[in-house]
């Protein structure tokens, strides 16, 4: 009865204090993105249509923009019927490829049928410099188009779902594109049923930059592998990007969790990726990964391309088909304590060490190329601060995704 009663309580107290609380993001941006302010103490508003939301995100005006619904963008836009491709031939519900920029051609795949698909997908949201996106409740945010930043600066997105655009056609479009930009802070959001990527970042580097707290969800009905698991998790590829990725929480996804380089020199330090919880740092590219988490991955989680350093610490693999692939990059992916203590010399630490429940095995390289250890001796990766793996689980399913902050 106690208990009952102090739930009571405290639903109260947060219904009176939700004024407040709605009037700028909750918590403090930490990592790469400190110091982000977006909107900074712009009287809060809400939107009553999709013009007026668009108008505000693009305007030059610092903004704190509250969203209190799932705003539809669809059907807005009408559809496209354009020629595509099917590059796998599994079943059931296999992704289908939209022929952008002829990239079926380029990928040896005949576009031999065309596909109609809900246009509004494909040309995302522009935010611009000064805006602070909230969502209220654990039911607010935007279907069928994403949002993309572009060169712009001071900005904080936290607690909104981007869900449903065009998710059986690759190239349907992202949830969220950032080419270039700088002090953005991504928090307490959720990813669902994208077509192409959920997070994406090039080719112009993205600065002082941190996703924290945000769930991405794989399931989906089409899939490349027909496995009912998205593949087109998060792709870092901006040539100079300094990014920390924190307690995300990475759930039934099959690859890009995440995909980092391309072909510049990016070093990568992934820290307590809850079920894969990950900390990146570069000489071209930086990119902080801690205490996120990744479970039931049917597929690849950690994907080092050429020129990439991953270092993974206090990372938490639960059932992960891969852990992470080998690759053109190099990786070290400590599980012992002399692994741990090879670190020394380098970060004047030992590694945190990485767990891997009911998960594939690592590679030999991942655990014995301590030369990856070379692109991590900046102040961020030797005094980074990584949770017991023992407790990345169960803090990050709890306390990840939307509905938690506001």
């Amino acid at each position: 009865m106690a208990r009952l009663l102090l739930s009571q309580g405290l639903f109260l107290v947060l219904s009176f204090l939700s004024i407040v609380r709605y009037a700028a993001a909750v918590g403090t941006p930490f990592g790469r993105a400190t110091g982000t302010t977006g909107g900074g103490s712009a009287a809060p508003a809400t939107p009553t249509s999709l013009d007026q939301l668009n108008s505000w995100l693009s305007d030059s005006t610092a903004r704190v923009i509250v969203l209190d619904k799932i705003f539809d963008y669809t059907t807005s836009e009408g559809t496209v019927t354009a020629n595509a491709c099917k590059p796998w031939t599994c079943s059931p519900n296999p992704q289908l490829a939209i022929d952008a920029n002829n990239w079926c051609e380029s990928d040896g795949v005949p576009a031999s049928t065309t596909v109609t698909y809900n246009a509004a997908g494909t040309t995302p949201l522009k935010v611009a410099s000064n805006k602070t996106l909230l969502g209220k409740g654990n039911n607010a945010g935007l279907r069928g188009k994403g949002l993309k930043i572009s060169g712009a600066s001071n900005i904080i997105i936290q607690n909104i779902k981007i869900v449903d655009i065009n998710a059986q056609y690759v190239w349907g479009g992202d949830a969220l594109q950032i080419d270039g930009g700088n002090k953005i802070w991504i928090d307490h959001n959720y990813f669902q049923n994208i077509g192409r990527q959920m997070v994406v970042t090039g080719y112009g580097a993205v600065t002082a930059t941190t996703f924290s707290n945000n769930v991405f969800n794989g399931q989906s009905t089409y899939s490349p592998f027909c496995n009912g698991e998205a593949y087109w998790t998060a792709l870092f590829t901006g040539n100079g990007d300094q990014i920390t990725f924190a307690l995300n929480y990475l759930y039934m996804t099959s690859g890009r969790g995440p995909h980092v380089g391309v072909s510049t020199s990016d070093d990568i330090h992934f820290l307590n990726f809850g079920t894969l919880e990950q900390a990146v740092t570069s000489k071209m590219f930086t990119f902080t990964i801690t205490t996120s988490v990744g479970f039931h991955i049917d597929g690849h989680a950690i994907d080092p391309e050429v020129g990439s350093k991953v270092l993974a610490e206090g990372n938490y693999f639960n059932t992960v088909s891969q852990p992470a692939l080998e690759g053109d990059g190099q990786t070290y992916i400590p599980t012992t304590s002399a692994q741990a203590t090879a670190c020394q010399s380098l970060l004047g630490r030992n590694c945190v060490l990485n767990t891997l429940l009911s998960s594939g095995a690592l590679t030999s390289d991942a655990q014995t190329d301590t030369g990856t250890l070379n692109g991590f001796t900046d102040s961020i990766s030797k005094g980074a601060s990584i949770m017991d793996p023992s407790q990345v689980g169960g803090h990050v399913q709890a306390n990840a995704g939307v509905g938690i902050v506001n």
